[in-house]
């Protein structure tokens, strides 16, 4: 493309044009290095530059910008703090609709959850700005924050429930994780962390990653929540369905089986995020969604999101105003201690602290080694920092709405841009700034858009696996479990209870034997002893007399 221009413009202008523009980004870059920003940042001291910092903010934007829309779905799948008081009643009826009414097509449910889903994207977006503007700031790193991937699921589909069918309410499950936030707090405060991360067997970390990776991607082939690939069946539980007709109560296919518009168009923006990410193209995940997006928001066709209902015309009217400013209505500020005191809370906070814990410190090694930052003592600069970082934005973003934040692993995009401070992660909270002001777009984004990338992100957790050894029984069976019960009973407590208690259980053997040789050495030494004092006895008549 270059060469095609410079061959009609010129080679000598196109050379000139390039050395002003060098000249051009050299001054822009000597200039910022030197002032107060440059200092701050320590531009110079880790060799990197204000035009090199901006491409690496961009880059790992452009990667992680999928979160805003995907989280934003995922967590109105739990129906926030709609409940049985929005549905709307049977026409020419008095009687009050029933609890069954989220569960089934009901127009003033749905009304709230799509004002819940607007709400929601502003949280994800603002939250990821605070956190990405303070790991920049305070812990200098090139790293950017946003809600996680794994804890958003659990908190909608095992906490809260599909549409509030949970054991737990919205805001008991915002208690949880501000709670479990703090403790996380705590343990980073006091250097407990890496003792902790040592007590789970190294397999059932492995596995844990790689299970929530196939929860997640089933999570995206459903029809709520994605492509609709599968649903149910009442004959084998699951099913291949992408129906053109499908029942509204049940979720079961009516006819059509593989005809559905929408996941075919769904299938090809899977197909164009693969081929940009074999391509190794930045931004592949936002280009698969925003062509899937962009057909769906054509009117009168068979794969619009906007259809000609009450709900279609409502949604098409906000999605008009392009630009708005969307404030926070309903999920800021509803955390509830009532009912805490729970067996379900307990076990809620012991898992989304482990894979804290876990993701977090896996994480930010991965990425500082890949960024050179790792010291011969195993740490690096701003470390103590960027986990009181993390474990400080999930509680804000808590307060706000959001399920835990994380630190996002796309972040090795802008470091392989050449991001080595922490003005990336300011560049990346810069673009979330920008983010808030289209929120008419991000939540006209349809759930077959979001399914692909779903999928993609679970199929990216599943390369932990070939570190599993899979020759040893001991390892095999409890990572194996991991990962087969988690998107099996939908529940990722679930996966890493039975993983550890497997592991615990395999281990029995070699712990029995290992104390039963220790009791036989011991026995063997007693023995030993007893014989020596019996015979300085029999020889000095003194110790005999004592």
């Amino acid at each position: 493309m270059g060469g095609e221009l410079c061959a009609i413009m010129g080679t000598g202008l196109c050379a000139r044009m390039a050395k002003t523009w060098r000249k051009m980004e050299k001054g822009l870059n000597d200039a910022v290095s030197k002032s107060i920003i440059g200092r701050y940042f320590k531009l110079e001291a880790r060799k990197s530059c204000f035009t090199k910092e901006l491409r690496a903010g961009t880059a790992t934007f452009l990667t992680m910008a999928y979160i805003i829309t995907v989280n934003a779905t995922i967590l109105a799948d739990s129906g926030g703090t709609c409940s049985v008081s929005d549905c709307t009643g049977p026409a020419h009826s008095t009687e009050s609709p029933g609890p069954d009414c989220r569960l089934k097509p009901n127009p003033g449910y749905q009304n709230c959850l799509s004002k819940t889903k607007t709400d929601l994207i502003v949280v994800t977006a603002l939250s990821s700005m605070i956190g990405s503007f303070a790991m920049g700031i305070l812990a200098n790193l090139p790293l950017g924050l946003a809600p996680g991937m794994g804890p958003n699921v659990y908190m909608a589909y095992n906490l809260v429930g599909l549409h509030g069918s949970g054991p737990i309410s919205y805001g008991t499950a915002l208690a949880v994780i501000l709670v479990e936030a703090c403790a996380f707090l705590a343990i980073a405060a006091f250097g407990l962390r890496a003792k902790l991360a040592r007590l789970i067997p190294q397999p059932i970390r492995l596995a844990s990653s790689a299970g929530i990776g196939l929860f997640i991607a089933f999570v995206g082939l459903q029809a709520h929540q994605g492509l609709g690939l599968v649903g149910p069946d009442p004959s084998t539980l699951l099913t291949i369905t992408a129906c053109s007709d499908t029942n509204p109560l049940t979720g079961v296919c009516m006819g059509g089986k593989m005809e559905s518009p929408t996941f075919w168009l769904g299938s090809v923006g899977f197909l164009i995020t693969c081929y940009g990410l074999m391509k190794k193209i930045k931004g592949s995940m936002i280009y698969g969604i925003l062509f899937v997006t962009l057909i769906s928001w054509i009117r009168n066709t068979s794969v619009t999101y906007f259809p000609n209902t009450t709900l279609g015309n409502t949604n098409y009217r906000y999605f008009a105003k392009i630009l708005d400013f969307h404030t926070i209505k309903s999920t800021a500020g509803v955390i509830s201690f009532t009912n805490f005191n729970r067996r379900e809370v307990w076990v809620a906070l012991g898992t989304l602290l482990y894979v804290d814990i876990l993701a977090t410190t896996g994480t930010l090694y991965t990425l500082a080694e890949i960024a050179g930052f790792i010291n011969e003592r195993g740490s690096f600069e701003g470390e103590y920092l960027a986990y009181m970082i993390d474990a400080g934005s999930t509680i804000i973003g808590s307060t706000l709405g959001a399920s835990p934040m994380a630190t996002y692993v796309e972040s090795t995009a802008g470091i392989r841009e050449g991001g080595r401070t922490g003005l990336t992660a300011v560049i990346v909270g810069f673009y979330f700034l920008l983010s808030l002001f289209f929120t008419p777009l991000l939540t006209s984004v349809p759930p077959w858009a979001i399914g692909p990338s779903l999928v993609m992100v679970g199929v990216m957790m599943m390369k932990v696996v070939k570190d599993i050894d899979w020759e040893n029984i001991k390892v095999a069976v409890p990572s194996f479990a991991t990962m087969l019960l988690m998107p099996l009973t939908y529940s990722i407590a679930n996966g890493i209870i039975a993983g550890i208690g497997l592991y615990i259980a395999l281990s029995l053997y070699d712990y029995i034997v290992s104390l039963m040789k220790w009791l036989i050495e011991m026995r063997k030494r007693l023995i030993k002893e007893h014989n020596q004092v019996s015979a300085t006895a029999a020889i000095d008549p003194t110790v005999e007399l004592i």
